[in-house]
């Protein structure tokens, strides 16, 4: 009886870490490409507003908006991946971000949905030339016939590279 006790809590265990391991993911479109970001990284998503520029600011960096008294810096990550054509449409939109204790402001071309993918679902990254450094993809997501290169939003919005967020934050 204890081993049918003790093999039961033991299953109750792996399920609930396995539960766990599942995470969701937040995807949006990038030209023909589909990503994806830890939800939990998204305070909102709002239709894009022209920004207010800042001088001397990377073409990247679109400008700043107010939000609810919050200066929030809005990346365009369209001309930050070098994508051939950058238009703002009614489905371009901007997923704000809370990374560290700053909030950021992402343009994307359009959110799809919220995906929930398990470990068995994730698929490492081939070693690549491009315009997302490797150590800022956590995987490819497969799900039915979608593929999502998955980002880790965090270390690509705090990067050097990126000069959003102070050292000392991270």
């Amino acid at each position: 009886m204890e081993q049918q006790t003790a093999a039961v809590a033991n299953n109750r265990a792996q399920g609930s870490a396995a539960m766990t391991s599942v995470r969701e993911f937040l995807a949006f479109k990038l030209g023909t490409e589909e990503y994806g970001i830890d939800i939990l990284r998204v305070q909102e998503i709002r239709s894009f507003e022209q920004p207010t520029r800042m001088a001397n600011a990377p073409a990247y960096i679109l400008g700043v908006v107010n939000l609810r008294g919050v200066i929030v810096p809005i990346i365009d990550m369209r001309i930050k991946f070098n994508l051939d054509e950058v238009k703002y449409d009614s489905f371009t939109v901007v997923i704000v971000l809370n990374i560290g204790n700053q909030v950021i402001g992402m343009v994307v071309d359009g959110v799809s949905d919220v995906i929930t993918l398990a470990p068995e679902q994730l698929r490492p990254v081939p070693e690549l030339s491009a315009a997302v450094a490797s150590d800022h993809l956590l995987a490819i997501g497969s799900l039915e016939n979608r593929m999502l290169i998955l980002l880790d939003i965090e270390k690509l919005m705090s990067s050097a590279e990126m000069g959003l967020i102070s050292q000392a934050v991270q």
